[in-house]
């Protein structure tokens, strides 16, 4: 089982995740992160990081994200075979970053 990162997170793209991740397991896409599933140990602690409460385990996440389980595998396949690395430092949001978080009501 692995973490899952949810569409709750486009348009943000924080990083506070990343640097608690102790196997590098996020990528950065252009609006979003994701997390390869075959890197990601389950440990949980990117969860409590996330500004947006946009990462779930994949047993927990909420029925109207499901479909953001297989985004994260398929993006996370894609970037391996493109030879991407992993996002392993804090980076500055997107612009939209705190608009977003404002319209999720946090």
């Amino acid at each position: 089982m692995a973490h899952v990162v949810t569409e709750k997170c486009q348009d943000c793209r924080f990083t506070d995740c990343v640097e608690v991740c102790p196997v590098d397991c996020f990528y950065s896409l252009d609006n979003q992160l994701i997390i390869n599933p075959d890197e990601c140990i389950d440990c949980g602690a990117c969860i409590p990081e996330c500004p947006v409460e946009a990462i779930y385990a994949e047993d927990d996440v909420p029925e109207e994200f499901e479909a953001n389980i297989q985004f994260n595998v398929d993006k996370a396949a894609e970037l391996e075979d493109a030879g991407a690395e992993p996002i392993t430092e804090k980076i500055d949001p997107l612009p939209t970053a705190e608009e977003k978080k404002g319209a999720l009501g946090l």
